[in-house]
């Protein structure tokens, strides 16, 4: 059976290190790999993003972002969540043979009561439409985090409820694909996050870039002192950039002291700028070109509709509604 992959990214903010290697690294590897879905979830930022204005400019920097760093329309398909209106409907019918424990287990929506945040019914219900997503172009192939393995065994679930309820085999189950990729540190150590605001943008350039990344937390240790790489946040993100021999060189010089992190930093800064410097090229063509970015775009969605409207005739013709 062919790979149908399908991944989706909000557009709350800026793209970072963090979303680099924990999913777009991966999803520009697997449009090698198999028949690749990719989606701006805009319907799942405005859980978070509710200014009309910022919500088109961050959906189309996305769609930027990920043709600058290598996204090809030609093995790829990219497109907006709102243009497919094909998903909604589908998350409906599933919210119905979808039981309220389900979706009151969900991380997300446990974690933001025990911070004392009131919740909205989108949060409550944003699993069925992530479900949904996948479910409507029969994916089988999802890679995530380790933290959202979750949602792909709800996503499971709900596919398995309502086949079970209608007697019919209209989806097909999605396995998760977990990323390899360790957690990204943010610059205070962290989880990279936006929510945490401890980000490195994946286009920061110039003095933007030197202040974030200058600004990494360290603690006092002298710089005549040993340090232990594998808990210092300069030495792990260097890890995602260095060479084994890099790595290992970098490794030596915080074991043996009389390597400051001042000049670690440094190093860190030369290999983030030096990888990303022909992505931010690209990038500027596109922003001067945004109506190629919205002509890919509008094929991604016309490509997506009809898969999309395949599954949905079926889930529609099996509860009944012809």
């Amino acid at each position: 059976m062919q790979k149908r992959i399908l991944s989706g990214i909000q557009p709350s903010g800026k793209l970072h290190l963090g979303n680099y290697f924990g999913a777009i690294h991966q999803h520009l590897a697997f449009q090698d790999q198999g028949e690749a879905f990719y989606f701006i979830a805009n319907y799942h930022a405005l859980t978070t993003v509710q200014n009309a204005l910022q919500l088109r400019e961050l959906t189309i920097d996305v769609a930027i972002d990920y043709l600058a760093l290598g996204l090809s329309p030609e093995k790829a398909t990219l497109f907006r969540q709102s243009d497919i209106p094909e998903v909604t409907e589908l998350a409906w019918l599933l919210s119905t043979v979808t039981g309220m424990g389900l979706l009151e287990r969900a991380h997300s929506y446990k974690d933001k009561v025990a911070k004392g945040i009131l919740p909205k019914v989108g949060l409550f219900t944003y699993p069925v439409l992530m479900a949904a997503d996948i479910l409507i172009y029969q994916s089988n192939i999802v890679p995530v985090g380790a933290d959202q393995v979750q949602h792909i065994e709800m996503t499971q679930d709900m596919a398995g409820y309502f086949n079970t309820t209608y007697s019919k085999e209209v989806f097909t189950r999605p396995e998760p694909q977990l990323n390899e990729t360790a957690k990204v540190p943010g610059i205070d150590g962290q989880k990279m996050s936006k929510s945490y605001g401890n980000t490195i943008e994946i286009f920061a350039e110039g003095n933007a870039l030197k202040k974030v990344v200058m600004g990494i937390v360290t603690d006092s240790t002298p710089v005549e002192a040993p340090k232990d790489p594998d808990t210092n946040v300069v030495f792990q993100l260097y890890t995602l950039f260095a060479t084994t021999e890099e790595k290992q060189e970098m490794r030596d010089k915080f074991l043996a002291g009389g390597y400051g992190y001042g000049e670690a930093k440094k190093t860190l800064l030369k290999k983030i700028d030096e990888y990303f410097a022909p992505f931010r090229l690209r990038r500027k063509e596109l922003v001067n070109d945004k109506a190629y970015v919205e002509e890919v775009l509008r094929k991604g969605a016309i490509r997506a509709r009809e898969e999309a409207s395949k599954t949905l005739k079926s889930a529609r013709l099996a509860c009944g509604i012809d």
